[in-house]
């Protein structure tokens, strides 16, 4: 079996809620501060890929950082990774990742899709 893994706020209800659900599932999963160690454009697009969304769709819109790199519905694919990569509060939270399987944890009942 793979490594579960979690990007993870602890600051955030839904992360930690998540967080807890794995546990409850008897999973130790490895935890990602990604705030504290953002992931890199290679890792982001690993994660677009196996949650089969765009770009756009794991922004925060309404972080003060989308506007602050100019984002928009139009951008491009690249400048968005660049702005999640500067500013991994940009990434929608959390992401639960199992082998090559992803969920966003909003529900968090949504992850146990993939565990």
């Amino acid at each position: 079996m793979s490594q579960v893994k979690i990007f993870h706020n602890p600051r955030c209800s839904k992360s930690r809620q998540t967080l807890e659900l794995i546990k409850q599932q008897g999973i130790e999963p490895e935890v990602i501060e990604y705030l504290k160690q953002p992931p890199s454009a290679i890792e982001l697009e690993q994660v677009l890929k196996a949650l089969h969304i765009n770009a756009h769709q794991l922004l925060r819109v309404k972080e003060a950082e989308y506007n602050e790199h100019g984002l928009n519905l139009s951008s491009e694919h690249d400048q968005i990774i660049a702005a999640m990569t500067a500013s991994p509060k940009l990434i929608e939270r959390p992401i639960v990742i199992n082998g090559d399987k992803a969920r966003i944890g909003r529900p968090p009942e949504s992850v146990l899709e993939i565990l």
